[in-house]
């Protein structure tokens, strides 16, 4: 983690979140989430759309990885490992199983609980590092529409591209939908390593909308004694621009949906490579907040 939040240039000084705003709260729809020191008091609210369980877990992983990346602060580490923005807050719904699969019905629920208990948890961002690979128009449909319904409210809604490139029109849904932000993996565009999702979309726009690196990131993993893990792909490019966009919020907290992305969209490195691959460009999350 220590490599990844030096490549995007994430701030020293909005690492704890110790503004005189409130920090900025963080929707992770994945595979839920494990107890782990770096994440100690960051969970605001666990709510489970598989199995309905009570009480916080991950039974993958991925959940509790993406978590670490956004706002593990490295208490096992000895800081090492800390995320992008360790100031923020986190509620975590589980909608993807052991296996990290997951249904239609379930990621919508996860919506809708965002739209009805977002302003009571003060959600500003919703980090999606799932997508699916379904080909059928109707689930990709509901996904899109889902996400765009969530992002007319005012949520900030950040999707990954997906890892079935490197074939054009691979962006996987809902990171396909031409009004969320969505992510691609800046370390995993070319070579043997080129996984990560292409545009146009079945809709003709150019995603992803940035790239971030994703290539082999170590963050939190379940089970004692409290360890890391390294993983790789769009899924770990994805929460270092959520973590940064929720230090820019804790900088300006006034700032909507459309103008953080306008921001993404002037504060990016150009990587050189054709738009349908590294949308904007790197993200540089100092030239966001300084932007």
């Amino acid at each position: 983690m220590q490599r990844v939040r030096e490549q995007v240039q994430v701030p020293e000084q909005l690492y704890d979140g110790q503004s005189n705003t409130s920090p900025a709260v963080i929707a992770v729809l994945d595979t839920g989430i494990a107890y782990h020191p770096d994440l100690a008091g960051k969970l605001l609210c666990f709510a489970d759309f598989v199995e309905k369980r009570q009480f916080p877990y991950d039974d993958n992983g991925h959940g509790t990885h993406v978590s670490g990346i956004l706002g593990g602060d490295g208490t096992a580490s000895q800081g090492r490992y800390r995320g992008a923005a360790p100031g923020c807050g986190i509620v975590a719904l589980k909608v993807l199983d052991r296996f990290g699969n997951g249904s239609r019905e379930d990621v919508l629920q996860a919506f809708q609980w965002i739209e009805d208990f977002g302003k009571i948890y003060n959600i500003r961002i919703a980090n999606i590092s799932v997508g699916t690979t379904s080909r059928s128009m109707n689930e990709q449909t509901d996904l899109l529409a889902g996400v765009e319904q969530l992002w007319d409210k005012g949520f900030t809604v950040v999707a990954a591209a997906g890892n079935q490139g490197p074939g054009d029109g691979t962006v996987t849904a809902p990171g396909s939908s031409r009004k969320i932000i969505t992510v691609g993996s800046s370390d995993m565009l070319q070579g043997n390593k080129a996984v990560s999702g292409r545009g146009p979309t079945f809709e003709c726009v150019c995603k992803p909308d940035l790239v971030a690196p994703g290539n082999r990131v170590t963050s939190c993993a379940p089970g004692i004694p409290y360890t890391y893990r390294i993983k790789s792909g769009t899924s770990m490019s994805t929460p270092l621009v959520s973590g940064g966009i929720a230090c820019l919020l804790e900088k300006e907290p006034q700032l909507s949906n459309v103008e953080i992305k306008m921001l993404l969209r002037e504060s990016t490195d150009d990587m050189g490579l054709p738009r349908n691959q590294q949308g904007w460009g790197e993200f540089n999350c100092e030239k966001l907040i300084k932007n």
